[in-house]
């Protein structure tokens, strides 16, 4: 009988363990389908996790949930949900920066609120392996050393020998956090002019994604070291693709930012609400976590898995976090790349009266030499997709009673005209450009007849800007022409704050502190400023002082 007691028992026992299982995992309603759209770096590790959660029959009122995931890059996702058009019911977007950069948007205000993060991976710069070591004293790991590397203004930095590349902020929220970690760090030290001059610099040495930033990190080209900024998660995803070619990271002394892996639920379905719920449970647990971990990815305690070892070049331990940006940090950082990376249309107009052959005490150079270099350091500060052209004026410089020359037509400096490129064209006519001796400053006739041009042929899609290089001696027309209270005025009248042409005005000479008021006045008329150059490599400053009033313009002065 106790044998026969036992077998009851037993029987009893599975009886109770069937009845349990299967009101637990009750699939007798059928399937319930919960979409999954994830950021493609995330998305392995997901899809294994959500094979493990589909395998043990989870149900939700009788019916049981089966998660599919599939991937997407976060911004496409993010329009879709902006236009009302997302096809998932569970998204995870790479950072809440973007979620953050969505809500400053009118469709931002429809937004669900992000339900927690399940992994996070820190933004790091990132060196071929082979070539760390030769990085030495150019630069050191920190979000000050990359803005100095990558200011295009600071020809005589670290830029001669590192190379930094970037991921576009306006398709990659690594691209982003960089930015504004670097951001944050320039404000703090007082370099903000400074990171105007990398932000320019990195629109031109931009990559798609991780991918491809880190691929070229291993490719020689050059004397230059490329150095990326990018995830630990693309490193170390990178590394196991491609381990003959690894890259190592270098964690920014002053801390960092990371990507936060937000979870969004999108689906107003009772059932599917509840499937999303349960499946945000089971990444929660332990299993997943390490799931995720063993995918290069930290917790949101930022501990990491074993893949991210020293051995393997990187820092086991979490980098110091920053303190997180808020929306309207994130908002203008957004406005503010958008702003300085549009194109530039410009026309110079340079000083060739007689004065200009003087010399500049101390330099061995006369003012026309000072102008023309100075033109030249200037302008090669443009990429060459800018429009520029360039004007000399005097005083009856083409013929009789006109001050004015075109003597290159504004266009991209990138054109062919008549076989050679006008940025090749602007170069050889600046070094060639002679002083007329007897000629006058017919400076505001001139100012008047190419601001009116400028403003007739404005382009919305650019900054437009007419650029002043003089000696500072002002007008000087003995036959009369435009006087300087009748040119103000036309100014005032004509710019337009919808339309904006502003003045940028640099002189360099002996006599420019004594008409710095007047220059000041003409400049601010039309929305500008004007800069005296004590030095000829200041004008590098001027130049990205003239590109941070695009973040501010029209209200620049209130």
């Amino acid at each position: 009988m106790p044998l026969a007691g036992a077998v009851a028992m037993a029987v009893l026992l599975g009886v109770a363990a069937f009845v349990i299982f299967n009101r637990d995992h009750d699939c007798s309603g059928g399937k319930l389908a919960l979409r999954v759209v994830a950021t493609p770096e995330i998305e392995p590790p997901l899809s294994k996790i959500a094979a493990s959660y589909n395998k043990a029959m989870h149900s939700v009122d009788g019916r049981c949930v089966e998660v599919a995931v599939a991937k997407e890059a976060s911004a496409k996702t993010a329009a879709a949900v902006a236009a009302g058009k997302a096809k998932a019911d569970f998204w995870v977007a790479d950072s809440s920066l973007l979620m953050e950069s969505m809500r400053a948007t009118p469709a931002g205000e429809a937004l669900p609120q992000v339900e927690g993060s399940i992994a996070t991976s820190p933004i790091v710069l990132a060196a071929a392996k082979s070539a760390a070591s030769k990085l030495g004293g150019a630069l050191q790991p920190s979000w000050a050393s990359m803005i100095s590397a990558a200011n295009v203004a600071n020809v005589d930095g670290p830029g001669r020998k590192v190379r930094v590349l970037a991921l576009d902020p306006q398709k990659n929220s690594a691209g982003l956090a960089a930015l504004l970690a670097a951001a944050g760090i320039a404000k703090e030290s007082g370099k903000d002019k400074e990171l105007v001059g990398a932000l320019k610099e990195l629109a031109d040495q931009l990559a798609t994604d991780s991918t491809a930033l880190l691929a070229s990190l291993t490719v020689k080209s050059g004397s230059r070291v490329p150095v990326g900024v990018t995830t630990e998660q693309a490193i170390y995803a990178h590394n196991a693709a491609k381990p003959k070619a690894p890259v190592v990271a270098l964690y920014p002394k002053e801390g960092t930012l990371s990507l936060d892996y937000p979870v969004t639920i999108l689906t107003k379905d009772a059932g599917a609400l509840k499937a999303a719920a349960d499946f945000k449970q089971a990444l929660a647990t332990e299993s997943a976590k390490k799931t995720l971990r063993d995918a290069g990815f930290r917790s949101e305690d930022g501990k990491a898995g074993s893949v991210l070892s020293k051995a393997k070049g990187f820092d086991p331990e979490a980098p110091t976090a920053l303190d997180p940006p808020d929306s309207a940090t994130v908002t203008r950082m957004v406005q503010t790349w958008s702003r300085l990376n549009l194109g530039s249309r410009l026309l110079a107009l340079l000083d060739v009266s007689g004065t200009m052959a003087l010399p500049v005490p101390g330099t061995g150079m006369t003012r026309m030499q000072a102008i023309n270099k100075i033109a030249t350091e200037g302008l090669a500060l443009f990429p060459p997709d800018s429009d520029i052209g360039l004007w000399a004026y005097s005083t009856h410089l083409d013929g009789q009673g006109k001050d004015y020359k075109e003597l290159i037509h504004v266009g991209p400096l990138a054109e062919t005209v008549n076989g050679t490129l006008r940025k090749d064209q602007m170069v050889r006519t600046l070094a060639t450009l002679q002083a007329k001796p007897t000629g006058d400053t017919g400076l505001n006739d001139t100012v008047k007849a190419a601001y009116t041009e400028l403003t007739k042929t404005y382009k919305a899609d650019k900054i437009n800007t007419l650029l002043i290089l003089t000696d500072g001696a002002g007008n000087d027309d003995p036959d009369g022409g435009v006087t300087d209270s009748q040119l103000l005025q036309f100014l005032k009248k004509t710019y337009n704050p919808k339309k904006p042409v502003s003045i940028l005005l640099i002189a360099f000479g002996p006599e420019a502190r004594a008409g710095k008021r007047q220059m000041d006045a003409l400049a601010k008329a039309a929305g500008g400023e004007a800069y005296i150059a004590d030095d000829i490599l200041q004008v590098r400053d001027f130049f990205l002082r003239g590109m941070e009033r695009r973040l501010c313009m029209p209200n620049c002065d209130g």
